[in-house]
């Protein structure tokens, strides 16, 4: 009778090794333990960090525009300066081949002033106000020649 069940023990066992490896042959992709899956606790955790980041992403936003020159064709190399004017960090941002610039992460609690300067031409500052409730505003900006009295300003003494 023993030599009878370690018979069928051992084609059992046969059996499930045969079906184990075909299974995994097939899917060879782990099935998660339930451990480290990050939802096992009910999300316990998981929720917090995605309620950070949704007051994160509602606090921010984005500004993009074109650097255009004298006749509007766009600008390469001009350098895109962004001023928060609350913590007065610049950033900058030098353009591509089709004039486009891009600043992400931005305070909606902030108002920031923009620029662009390309060799001896410049752009009026613009101003991404805490009013202006755009998720991704669009700034563009013009660089021109600089006019006679703020060249004046910036030759030392005479």
């Amino acid at each position: 009778m023993t030599r009878f069940y370690a018979t069928v023990i051992s084609v059992a066992v046969s059996g499930l090794l045969a079906a184990g490896l075909s299974a995994q042959q097939s899917d060879p992709k782990p099935t998660p333990s339930p451990r480290r899956d990050p939802g096992f606790f009910g999300g316990v955790g998981k929720d917090k960090k995605d309620k950070k980041e949704r007051q994160e992403e509602e606090n921010t936003r984005a500004v993009a525009g074109v650097v255009r020159g004298e006749n509007d064709e766009v600008v390469e190399g001009a350098v895109v300066q962004l001023k928060d004017t609350k913590t007065l960090k610049i950033r900058s941002y030098i353009t591509k081949a089709d004039g486009v610039y891009r600043f992400f992460g931005l305070s909606t609690n902030s108002d920031y002033e923009l620029r662009a300067d390309y060799k001896n031409l410049s752009s009026p500052t613009k101003t991404l106000s805490i009013f202006d409730s755009r998720k991704q505003a669009v700034i563009n900006l013009k660089v021109e020649p600089k006019s006679a009295e703020v060249a004046k300003e910036e030759k030392p003494g005479k």
